[in-house]
């Protein structure tokens, strides 16, 4: 058995998704393993330094997960000029990701990035376009494609379940406190629209790719964006004012004609099973989709509801539902960690050490199995993500001005 290091540096690890998510429930899991097994005998061990502004805090997390306390660094030129680094991962607060990726990329080295990659649509075009002239590897978080309900969700669109698929509704969000008397669930800056905060900028990019993967591309927006809550207070306790919308609510044309909804809102209670759920409506049936699960309703075992406001209901509408079965693994997944594994088989293909081919389908939206992407194209690149900051882009302006905006498509 062969093992291949590859060093990857971490920018953001000290907030809550680049360490709970991204360093300890993907790359320090596949440590746990073994490493990432390439097949063949090899192994991919990935090696984390940890970048970011406080030295004090890297070096308590290296001590607290085993690293190499001497892999930690405040300066980024340092560490992007150094040959060993194979990989720049980027969570940083969004208005700092633009600049810092652009070092990356200049640099040579792969990138890997939460999104949004950026705050303008010009920005996250010119860094997709400067990594492609790079010839870097490049890739873009979308992990609810790989959450168990809507991996599940998508065996029913891949399989024709839906006939001509109708509408799609989504609703996502939870009541972050203001911070006077319980402390927010979220950092401030989520809040400051100069500090690139927002629910829209946050959300409408994970909704743009959900869509396009599962339904269809994107074809015009109309957005209301609000801000529900004006006063919150920050991690010292100090009161500031919200300039960045906690609440956006976007109607969707989708190619084919379907039609999706979905509010988002950081000042909501939530009354769901869960924190976010899609119910997608067809010709022949459906389904009802959350983070985990997801339940359906076939055309021939639809029941006959009948409107009567004067007697109370007599039927318990969701027992009438059905569960799409834990196959191939489902609840084992976790988003983040899955599409590390994929991004890393990629760098390990682009350098020679990878198998060349892993097997499986496609992760191309209707027509694969997110989990199993095989080489080729990366269908989560950079253009991609730049696909996500258009859409929470025009959003904005449909807020502003009143009215439905068509998005033109983005080329290559």
């Amino acid at each position: 058995m062969s093992r291949r290091t590859i060093r990857i540096a971490m920018n953001g690890v000290t907030g809550r998704m680049g360490h709970r998510q991204h360093l300890v429930r993907s790359l320090l899991a596949l440590r746990e393993e073994g490493g990432l097994d390439l097949g063949g005998g090899r192994r991919l061990w990935p090696e984390p330094v940890l970048v970011g502004r406080r030295e004090d805090k890297l070096r308590s997390l290296a001590q607290q997960h085993g690293l190499d306390p001497r892999a930690v660094s405040t300066d980024l030129d340092a560490v992007l000029a150094d040959d060993s680094i194979d990989i720049y991962f980027d969570a940083q607060i969004t208005s700092e990701r633009l600049a810092a990726l652009r070092k990356a990329v200049a640099a040579g080295k792969h990138v890997y990035a939460e999104k949004p990659t950026a705050t303008s649509l010009d920005g996250a075009l010119e860094l997709a376009r400067a990594a492609t002239r790079a010839g870097v590897e490049h890739g873009v978080v979308q992990d609810k494609l790989f959450l168990p309900g809507l991996r599940k969700l998508a065996r029913l669109v891949r399989g024709g379940f839906f006939g001509r698929v109708l509408s799609v509704r989504g609703e996502f969000g939870y009541w972050v406190f203001e911070g006077d008397w319980q402390s927010a669930q979220r950092p401030s800056w989520n809040y400051r629209a100069q500090d690139g905060g927002g629910i829209a900028g946050d959300m409408f990019p994970h909704w743009e790719y959900v869509l396009h993967h599962l339904f269809g591309r994107v074809t015009s927006v109309q957005a209301h964006l609000a801000t529900h809550l004006p006063h919150r207070w920050d991690e010292r306790g100090e009161p500031y004012r919200a300039t960045a919308d906690d609440s956006a609510y976007g109607i969707f044309t989708l190619e084919g004609g379907a039609v999706a909804q979905i509010n988002s809102s950081w000042a909501v209670r939530v009354h769901r099973d869960e924190l976010l759920e899609f119910q997608v409506d067809g010709t022949e049936g459906s389904a009802v989709a959350g983070l985990r699960g997801c339940r359906y309703q076939h055309r021939a075992g639809t029941p006959r509801p009948v409107w009567n406001p004067d007697l109370p209901a007599a039927e318990r509408f969701r027992d009438q539902w059905q569960e799409v079965p834990d196959n191939d693994g489902d609840e084992e997944t976790n988003g983040f960690k899955a599409q590390w594994e994929l991004f890393l088989r990629r760098v390990a293909d682009r350098d020679g050490t990878g198998p060349g081919d892993h097997g499986g389908e496609r992760g191309d939206g209707g027509d694969g199995d997110a989990r199993g992407e095989a080489a080729g194209p990366c269908p989560w690149d950079l253009l991609a993500g730049a696909r996500g900051v258009q859409l929470a882009e025009l959003a904005r302006t449909s807020s502003a001005e009143g009215r439905r905006i068509e998005v033109p498509e983005l080329a290559p």
